[in-house]
């Protein structure tokens, strides 16, 4: 029997999480804060995040033990499976060999869990009783709405207005799991009254309600800390552990990439699956190439400036080093709500800038067709996220069967679209524009 299905036992999930940091060519460029413009310290993030994260954020350890709360956690669905794609190789007549690590069945259907658990045990250990947090899509949202709940805390998410309108079964799951959602931009902070001033109208970005989840964090008299699901170093390092399953897991199929490809918003699902690659060619393996697949409709590791910027809207945030459109960039209200983030996380444009990653810039109709392809042939319906990966991954498929390469393409699947129909009912309806 050929197998189709590559899934560890249970004994196999990693026990650390690797930080990429000390393996850097060029190191990374500190973050600034945002009145000195000096480089920050772990004492000015203090009243923004738990102390955990913060010894993570500033860690050059590389290897970072999983706490055996977050391991237990994990069980319920980790590890993930990798799946050989080979009825998506049929359709496609391509000699190539496509596998996607399926990120889709963590209980809230993506990736996002993978950090939102370790950031909710952070806090509860600091005695933290709330979380704030922005979502865009509403993924991070209901992931970490469902890690709070795990951990006994609150939670309050300020949810993009264009998605929070588009999905609401997406809210409806974080409400399920105990977390309050308000749409941003709101009256409830000052970014949010600033913006609903200058555009009554406003449909939102990640951008500005990081900014309103930063500051109601703020003003919460130390009762409330503030989570973040991308972009931070301690982001990434958490989801490494989808790439360290994955090497098991070809080296259980006897293969091994030629490519590797991931959304990528604020770099975070991207990185996860390629870093732990990276660390082998680093140390000597083989050579891998690494697309980090964007929307061009905000395309910040293709056409954005490498330079010091916010991470939110109002600059209430430290300044960051990396690929970016500017923090008062406002892009197109895309389905693709969490792709829609005007920076690009600085581990990630570091490696661009020493060119070991590439970057493509894909538009939104052209990543709907892959994910209908995808789903009339694999049976998974992907988040709109998900299918600029898939996206790519055909293109370098149909690349293969024009030169007759047998190439091994390795994606992630980030998540589920089940909450998301609505966008494919509007692709099928023609109402999607690029």
């Amino acid at each position: 029997m050929t197998a189709t299905k590559f899934v560890l036992p249970e004994s196999d999930i990693p026990t650390t999480w690797y930080n990429v940091v000390p393996d850097l060519p060029k190191g990374l460029p500190p973050m600034l804060h945002p009145g000195t413009r000096e480089p920050i310290t772990p004492a000015d993030l203090a009243p923004l995040f738990a102390s955990g994260m913060i010894e993570q954020e500033f860690s050059t350890e590389r290897e970072i033990d999983i706490p055996g709360p977050v391991l237990d956690i994990y069980r319920q669905w980790r590890p993930s499976p990798l799946v050989r794609a080979r009825r998506l190789e049929q359709a496609l007549d391509t000699p190539a060999r496509i596998y996607f690590k399926y990120e889709g069945v963590s209980p809230a259907g993506s990736h996002k869990p993978n950090t939102a658990v370790p950031q909710a045990y952070y806090s509860k250990l600091d005695g933290v009783r709330r979380l704030t947090t922005e979502t865009g899509a509403g993924q991070w949202g209901s992931s970490l709405s469902m890690a709070c709940a795990y951990f006994g805390l609150d939670c309050e998410v300020f949810m993009v207005r264009v998605s929070y309108d588009q999905k609401p079964y997406r809210r409806g799951l974080m409400e399920t799991f105990g977390a309050s959602v308000t749409a941003s931009p709101s009256d409830r902070t000052e970014a949010g009254r600033a913006a609903l001033a200058a555009d009554p109208h406003s449909t939102g970005s990640l951008g500005l309600a990081i900014s309103e989840a930063v500051e109601a964090a703020m003003t919460s008299g130390g009762a409330a800390r503030y989570a973040l699901g991308s972009v931070l170093n301690l982001v990434l390092m958490h989801q490494t552990i989808i790439g360290q399953e994955a090497l098991l897991q070809l080296a259980m199929a006897d293969d091994y990439p030629d490519i590797v490809v991931g959304a990528a918003g604020g770099g975070s699902n991207f990185a996860g699956l390629a870093l732990p690659f990276l660390r082998r060619q680093l140390g000597g393996g083989p050579t891998v190439r690494f697309v980090a697949a964007e929307p061009s409709s905000c395309p910040s590791l293709t056409k954005g400036s490498y330079d010091y910027d916010f991470g939110d809207t109002a600059g209430l945030t430290p300044l960051a080093k990396m690929h970016t459109l500017g923090h008062d960039f406002h892009p197109p209200a895309i389905h693709a709500g969490g792709l829609r983030y005007h920076g690009m996380a600085p581990i990630v444009s570091a490696l661009r800038e020493v060119d070991l990653i590439e970057a493509r810039a894909v538009p939104q109709t052209a990543c709907f067709e892959a994910g209908v392809l995808f789903a009339r042939s694999e049976g998974i319906v992907p988040a709109p996220e998900s299918t600029h990966a898939v996206r790519v991954a055909v293109d370098e498929a149909i690349h293969c069967r024009e030169t007759g390469e047998s190439k091994a393409i390795v994606f992630s699947l980030s998540g589920h679209g089940h909450f998301d129909m609505q966008a494919y009912i509007d692709y099928f309806a023609g109402k999607l524009t690029d």
